[in-house]
């Protein structure tokens, strides 16, 4: 490991004493004795003394912690130049090193003052004062570097000490802060990668295509910054590796001090480190990046996915829609037009849809890592498109039965209608004679050879060949045609009969009989009087197809009595529904009298008399200032039914049902009541009994407590919508049903949100603030099985078998998962409320609607499906409601998303 990295305690650099180095009274020139150790020199100093305590023991100990701790473990050579100096200062030096040099000393060399007084005086000094140095290593004293070089080798001295090792200063302190400030940008380097390292390996994917663009071009950037980082930090340590080398590089004869030698290996192995550390970077980048961007082909499949399953949707919806197989050639003609219109619609969307499919098998073929979630939506538009294709076949088939049925029924009835003019034409006159006779049998007979081709001479058979498409309406229409051919049939069985026997040898003259009624032959119209012989019921069918004026007398009079009958019924019922209404009405204005009456009581007999200063005594503590909690919005309610504006919308069921609506949003302070019900009910638990309370309603003469009373409001939003129901019932298929619809509506969902308030209010235990998650769109209570794929196998089995009772919160942005609590309260009911145990965020769930083997179960999954919730209705119905209004908020997301 390096050294200049590892050592943290080290608590000085170059940079720290710059100034006190470049004073230059101790050096440290590379040298080394012959067993290796540094040595450290003092040179000559004017000023030794007057050096401060600390500087001096700052540049000592950052002299002694260059060298490796091999070499500082042999001990430390010091050599003091006092040459030009006196005794004093010798003293002065050997005192000061021997109390604050930091590291092992091996020797201590002197040069002694070279005037012979002060030498003289340093000889008898040393040996006067060498136990007060307290040094446990020799001082040698030495005359003259001469003497000296008999210790050390003249190369590892400065020329200073007549050596011939090159050494200079300021170069010397140049490279020392080179060296450490390129150890430091290598250590905050790495530091640097680390982290980014971290916060790569700590991000959560994104859940959408915006926001993954925007991650994967905020860690490319910050990856190319340290990147060029990197490389800068490579280029400064081979630039400083090249300044060291360079007396070398510079002479064949220069060698490097062993100093110099170990800022070259302190260099070089930063620089192995720097391309240790970036190829790990690199490895660690190289498999983020390939996850980024698999994370971003997952979004922009997610999102293709979207977009062609709505478009799916909606016409698999549409094609539902195609329930109608027609009544006629005519319309059906038209549903195969409009079929084939769907499937031309649809076949971009089927292409888009299989190329989605082929492009998710592919990323699953490159090995990503949401196969999980990409399979799945693969099968599912394959399924969708299968069934679309397959249902369009059905479609066809079935149509194309239809338009077969209604051909040939429509053949059939043509050819009764040609029958029935053929017969109509047949003039009595020429049919006496046996001529016209033969030749009227003649015509039936080629007539009745063209009842091939209507195909319907069997009905069995007809009914077994079309029994797939026959409706009740259809079947009636076939069953009016067959019985027509029927008849058709028995008059030409008549006809010919009374031909046959005319087209006989006539033995007497016979009196020519017309048929009764006999039509013009010239006449082209169908509708022909039908032969006698046909019963009343058929009779009557002519009288209404031929008009009033052409029924015989009997049928006239039965006519005019069956007209009388129905307007007679029509008459009636009319009178039923106006006193219907009228009762209705009354009841509503009776009840709102009464209720607005008993509001002002409430309001007059209660919550204005919490000022009475008479009554303040009575007051519990508990009640004070809190009049606003006990009756809520109560005086607002009262103000917007005192106005009597229902009395002036009683004229009729429309002019209700737009006072209603009209007042749609005044409605809505029925819901801010409802929603502080719960703690005027908990503030009437504490202080219902008080003497207050008993006080005022004595003075009321009221029979019930005010508890009943202030229940009232929610009462009456209910009758509302009961008398609303009645009034429906009363004027159905009349007009003004539609606005009562309406106006039933309105009230409903005042009461929905009214309700739903009321347990919103109960939830406990959410950290964030319900009123942003938006509009609380349905509540109820369901069971529901998780399962989480990272989860413990055991944890997986159990969930699957064994339900939980949760009530859910569906938001405009959220769903919450609680769990409902009941507590008695003082022997009242028990109240209910709702821990929170969950969340899902709208935009990134996904809805299947159906579950195998449950109906009323669908399954609402999380972030690719690795979370799946189960969830069980309590009926079809229920579960149905939940899934289009959870469709619709995804449907809306989607919308906002374009």
């Amino acid at each position: 490991t390096d050294e200049i990295m590892q050592q943290e305690i080290r608590p000085l650099v170059a940079v720290d004493i710059i100034e006190q180095l470049h004073r230059q009274f101790a050096i440290l020139s590379g040298g080394r004795g012959k067993d290796g150790a540094p040595i450290i020199t003092f040179p000559e100093f004017a000023g030794f003394s007057d050096i401060p305590e600390e500087d001096f023991l700052n540049v000592v100990t950052y002299l002694t912690s260059i060298p490796s701790l091999e070499a500082a473990s042999i001990g430390f050579i010091i050599i003091i130049d006092r040459r030009r100096d006196k005794w004093s200062a010798v003293k002065a030096s050997l005192t000061r090193i021997a109390g604050a040099f930091p590291g092992n000393l091996q020797l201590v060399f002197v040069l002694r003052p070279s005037r012979f007084i002060q030498r003289a005086i340093a000889d008898i000094g040393i040996k006067l004062y060498r136990d007060d140095f307290k040094m446990k290593v020799p001082i040698i004293m030495l005359n003259s570097v001469s003497d000296l070089h008999g210790y050390i080798d003249k190369s590892q001295l400065t020329r200073e000490l007549g050596g011939t090792l090159e050494y200079g200063h300021s170069q010397w302190i140049h490279h020392r802060t080179a060296i450490e400030n390129f150890a430091m940008t290598v250590k905050t380097t790495a530091q640097m990668l680390q982290t980014f390292g971290t916060d790569l390996a700590e991000t959560e994917l994104p859940n959408d295509v915006q926001c993954t663009e925007e991650l994967l071009s905020t860690h490319t950037d910050h990856h190319s910054k340290l990147k060029d980082e990197l490389k800068l930090a490579v280029k400064q340590g081979a630039t400083l590796l090249t300044c060291i080398r360079e007396p070398v590089t510079r002479s064949a004869n220069s060698k490097l001090s062993p100093d110099e030698l170990e800022n070259v290996a302190t260099v070089e192995r930063l620089l192995a480190q720097l391309d240790e550390t970036e190829k790990a970077f690199d490895q660690f980048w190289t498999k983020h990046h390939l996850k980024l961007e698999q994370c971003l082909q997952l979004r922009h499949f997610e999102h293709d996915f979207r977009e062609v399953k709505l478009v799916l949707d909606n016409l698999m919806e549409a094609q539902a829609g195609f329930a109608d197989i027609g009544e006629s050639v005519t319309r059906v003609e038209h549903l195969l037009r409009e079929q084939k219109q769907l499937e031309e619609k649809g076949q971009e969307p089927l292409e888009k849809a299989q190329s989605l499919a082929l492009h998710g098998e592919q990323l699953i073929q490159n090995n990503h890592y949401a196969v999980d979630s990409i399979r799945p939506k693969c099968v599912e538009l394959r399924r969708i498109c299968d069934d679309f294709t397959n249902e369009t076949k059905k479609k066809y088939d079935i149509l194309g039965k239809s338009l077969e049925l209604h051909k040939q029924l429509d053949k059939a009835s043509q050819w009764c209608e040609a029958g029935i003019y053929l017969l109509a034409s047949q003039a009595v006159d020429k049919c006496q004679s046996q001529e016209g006779a033969e030749t009227a049998l003649v015509e039936i007979e080629k007539f009745l050879v063209t009842a091939k081709e209507h195909q319907l001479s069997n009905p069995k058979e007809f009914y077994n060949q079309f029994d797939m498409i026959l409706t009740p309406e259809i079947k009636a229409n076939a069953q009016r045609i067959l019985q027509k051919l029927e008849d058709v049939q028995e008059m030409f069985d008549k006809r010919q009969v009374s031909l046959k026997k005319l087209a006989a040898k006539q033995t007497r003259p016979v009196q020519p009989v017309a048929p009764h009624p006999e039509s013009s032959p010239k006449r082209a119209s169908p509708k022909i009087t039908r032969p006698a012989g046909v019963v009343w019921r058929n009779d009557l069918w002519r009288c209404h197809r031929r008009g009033f004026f052409m029924c015989n007398q009997r049928h006239k009079q039965e006519y005019i009595t069956f007209f009388f009958h129905v307007c007679f019924i029509e008459l009636l019922v009319n009178t039923i529904t106006f006193f219907c209404f009228s009762h209705i009405i009354n009841e509503l204005i009776e009840t709102e009298r009464v209720y607005v009456e008993e509001l002002q009581s409430i309001i007059e007999g209660y919550a204005s008399e919490m000022d009475n200063p008479n009554l303040v005594h009575m007051i519990p503590s508990a009640l004070q200032n809190k009049k606003e909690i006990l009756f809520g919005n109560l005086p607002e309610i009262y103000e917007f039914h005192n106005r009597h504006e229902i009395e002036n919308c009683i004229e009729t069921p429309e002019l209700l049902a737009r006072c209603f609506l009209k007042r749609k949003e005044d409605l809505q302070i029925y819901e801010k009541y409802c929603q502080n019900k719960p703690r005027s009910e908990a503030l009437w638990r504490q202080c219902g009994d008080s003497l207050f309370f008993q006080e005022c309603q004595r003075k009321l003469d009221h029979k019930l407590s005010l508890d009943a009373y202030l229940l009232k409001p929610v009462q009456r939003i209910t009758k509302y919508q009961l008398l609303l129901k009645e009034m429906l019932k009363c004027s159905k298929n009349s007009e003004g049903t539609a606005e009562l619809e309406e106006a039933l509506a309105t009230v409903l969902d005042i009461i929905k949100s009214a309700n739903d308030s009321m347990h919103q209010i109960a939830i406990t235990g959410y950290e964030g603030d319900v009123s942003e998650l938006g509009k609380l769109l349905m509540q109820g209570s369901f069971n529901v099985w998780t399962d989480h794929k990272k989860g413990h196998n055991k944890v997986k089995d159990l969930a699957r078998f064994k339900p939980m009772q949760r009530h859910l919160f569906l938001y405009a942005k959220m769903l919450l998962f609680c769990k409902k609590r009941e507590e008695n309260t003082d022997g009242h009911e028990k109240t209910a409320s709702y821990s929170f145990k969950n969340s899902l965020k709208m935009s990134t769930v996904g809805i299947t609607e159906n579950v195998k083997g449950d109906n009323k179960k669908f399954e609402i999954w999380y972030n690719g499906r690795e979370e799946v919730y189960i969830i069980q209705a309590s009926s079809v119905e229920l579960k149905n409601t939940w899934i289009s209004e959870i469709r619709k908020v995804l449907t809306g997301q989607l919308e906002a998303c374009r």
